[in-house]
């Protein structure tokens, strides 16, 4: 990609983050990761009513850069080169973030553990799953507008590709089930930031 375009594709997805939290000396990366389904935007959601972090949604930015998507491989590696030089340099700036976005193979969550230890910025690492059937339900619903709140156009069938591409995290990080009660999960990271 010719780096105009990339410069233009951060411009965009800056223009579409609306309000940024207060600036700090020294911001806390949190990078959440999971399935299509199993909840990672209601963490993310949950996380900010009690951190004042700004959230960058993959899905949400994709569609700020494709009104359309395709979600094809070069729009997706378009979108990850923008967002990844976009954390880079909003972590700068000193905002706290939190990157809702699926993050399955170590290999693309090498590139955001780069950017926090090249930047030395403490980096929370998120695992967030659901039971397969809990998933099913909800992916279901969000199909039929019952959840319209979600951004993402992933259905089952999405999850089920998915799946078999989840690789461990190699990193510490803290695992969450959303179909269970989440607070003691929030409550760890929230400490985590504030230590």
């Amino acid at each position: 990609m010719e780096h105009s375009q990339l410069v233009s594709d951060v411009e965009r997805l800056t223009e579409s983050l609306g309000q940024l939290p207060d600036l700090v000396a020294e911001p806390t990366f949190i990078a959440v990761s999971g399935l299509p389904g199993t909840g990672k935007s209601y963490f993310c959601n949950k996380l900010a009513e009690r951190l004042s972090f700004l959230i960058l949604e993959s899905d949400a930015l994709r569609k700020a850069l494709f009104p359309s998507p395709s979600y094809s491989s070069p729009e997706s590696w378009r979108l990850f080169q923008a967002c990844h030089l976009l954390i880079d340099r909003l972590l700068k700036k000193g905002v706290p973030l939190i990157l809702d976005a699926t993050n399955l193979s170590e290999r693309y969550r090498e590139r955001l553990y780069n950017i926090a230890d090249r930047l030395d910025v403490k980096l929370i690492l998120v695992r967030v799953e659901a039971p397969p059937q809990v998933v099913y339900e909800r992916l279901k619903s969000r199909q039929e507008g019952v959840n319209s709140v979600s951004k993402s156009d992933a259905d089952w069938a999405v999850y089920q590709r998915m799946k078999p591409t989840v690789q461990k995290i190699r990193r510490h990080h803290y695992a969450v089930d959303t179909s269970k009660d989440i607070t003691p999960v929030l409550e760890k990271v929230v400490r985590e930031v504030r230590r």
